[in-house]
């Protein structure tokens, strides 16, 4: 038996020994209450009314699967085939009864004897003439019966392809969030690499020694890019390395207006974040920093956890008359990964303060242990995180 054939099978039968537990106490309550005031016979014994259930419960699981495979998709031409479905499966509720009190009576049984039923109840007429409508009431209440078995079953049918369409949807959701999360954490501006190498190339003559010593730099920034690029969540002082390493060449590049301040990895709480998510915030910072005017320009980056929230911070002096920017393309960058990987519970604010400088400051929860997961068969890399409050 499948896995998908055992949970229909098992509402179906567990429903089945309801409706005859049922019908079987009631018709038995009913006969104790009329053979008290001299009526015996009434109903059908227990033991016939149990053997018609038993009878009636291959037809009817052959008919819930015949209509769950004929559907509801076209009402106009499966609607007949339903109710001829039902129809058959109720017209044979009471001659499966005849049978079982033929068989329970087989040996004293008298030629005479008439049997009906009144609904699901099973009254036996002993009136000429009664066959027909009762077999119809009985034919009715079973046809309800089977009515709400088939809803029944079908209710399951349609939650269990909604749980799967969701279960889809959800792989479907990681592999875009995975997709999207490679694709902005390996967002480092060409423009600042080609001015980088621009500088290099301009040092060669002049001074060799600070050179190569940019070009170490360099390489190891990229190294470190193309690390991350592979890792969903970095150490924080790994992450700050990262900074530091990018700024120093800026630094390097704006000798005589670029002053930088990060802090150094003892300083640094014990914590993860996202891969490269603070490389378009310093690149902000010195790119908005730098422009429209000639005077200096401070790049500090600070980061303080406090009450399970991790709090990164830059901010960079800028010109006095600048006018506020607008949200670019790598603040766009953060606030995407922040959505996607922490939803409501991480912010971005990137404003002016009022003593000439700006501030782009990440609001997050502190995690403190991130576990690299192995991957099911077609799933993404990702790590299993864990928040704690240091």
């Amino acid at each position: 038996m499948t896995p998908r054939v055992r949970p229909p099978l098992v509402i179906v039968t567990a429903f089945w020994a309801y409706v005859a537990a049922s019908n079987v106490i009631y018709a038995h309550s009913m006969q104790e209450s009329l053979s008290a005031i001299d009526m015996p016979d009434v109903f059908a014994g227990w033991e016939a009314r149990l053997l018609q259930h038993l009878f009636l419960y291959p037809l009817l699981l052959a008919g819930v699967w015949g209509s769950l495979r004929i559907g509801w998709q076209r009402l106009s031409g499966c609607l007949p085939l339903q109710l001829l479905i039902g129809g058959a499966f109720a017209a044979a509720a009471s001659p499966a009864l005849w049978l079982g009190e033929w068989l329970m009576n087989a040996s004293s049984r008298h030629a005479h004897y008439q049997e009906s039923w009144a609904s699901a109840s099973g009254v036996m007429h002993q009136m000429p003439g009664a066959e027909l409508p009762v077999w119809l009431a009985s034919a009715t209440t079973f046809l309800l019966t089977y009515g709400f078995a088939l809803a029944l079953l079908s209710g399951f049918d349609f939650y269990r392809r909604f749980r799967d369409s969701q279960i889809r949807a959800a792989a479907l959701e990681r592999a875009l969030a995975a997709a999207h999360l490679a694709a902005l954490r390996m967002q480092l501006s060409p423009h600042s690499l080609f001015n980088l190498l621009h500088t290099i190339r301009g040092q060669i003559d002049w001074d060799p020694a600070t050179a190569r010593t940019m070009i170490v730099q360099l390489g190891d920034l990229l190294r470190r890019l193309l690390n991350a690029g592979e890792r969903e969540y970095s150490r924080l002082a790994d992450e700050m390395q990262f900074v530091r390493l990018y700024l120093e060449l800026q630094q390097r590049r704006f000798t005589d207006r670029l002053a930088i301040e990060v802090p150094q990895p003892a300083a640094l709480p014990p914590a993860w974040v996202p891969s490269l998510i603070l490389q378009p915030l310093v690149e902000n910072a010195v790119v908005h920093g730098l422009a429209g005017h000639q005077g200096p320009v401070i790049v500090r980056v600070s980061a303080t956890g406090e009450r399970g929230e991790l709090i990164l911070r830059v901010t960079n002096t800028v010109a006095a008359e600048r006018p506020a920017r607008e949200g670019g393309i790598g603040l766009r960058n953060v606030r995407d990964r922040l959505a996607i990987q922490f939803s409501e519970r991480a912010a971005l604010r990137s404003e002016p303060e009022a003593d000439g400088e700006w501030i782009a400051e990440i609001r997050l929860p502190l995690l403190t242990e991130v576990l690299e997961t192995a991957p099911a068969a077609g799933e993404a890399v990702g790590p299993a995180v864990s928040a704690e409050p240091l």
